[in-house]
């Protein structure tokens, strides 16, 4: 049995795990998904700056379209065994973008492409 400790994001880290053991490409996952504007998610990422070593990690995020942000934060990830971790509220938007920093301002944006995710507002069609 593995042995996983209590952190603020959940009950024995259930979240990071699941999300964690999902594997996506490119060391990224995002939970919930669909992002519903007005709620909580969840960042993982285990990504190249990651891998490389990165003594600190930061989420650059924004919304709207990917060649126009607005609303543009910098927030400090905290290090788990799982990955570099930060939980937020989305604020309405059409979309959200969001790339990767270490502290000696190595980026990874995906290869120039970011990560970017479609929020909804909770509304059934």
């Amino acid at each position: 049995m593995t042995d996983r400790k209590y952190t603020r994001y959940g009950d024995l880290e259930n979240k990071l795990w699941s999300m964690r053991e999902a594997n996506y490409p490119d060391g990224v996952a995002v939970d919930p998904l669909p992002i519903t504007a007005g709620e909580e998610i969840t960042v993982l990422y285990y990504g190249l700056l990651a891998q490389s070593g990165a003594d600190q990690v930061w989420l650059h995020c924004g919304f709207g379209p990917a060649d126009r942000w607005y609303d543009i934060n910098d927030y400090r990830m905290e290090r788990t065994e799982r990955g570099w971790v930060k939980k937020f509220k989305v604020k309405s938007g059409d979309r959200l973008n969001f790339c990767f920093r270490d502290s000696a301002y190595n980026w990874d944006n995906n290869n120039g492409r970011n990560w970017s995710f479609e929020i909804h507002e909770g509304n059934l069609p």
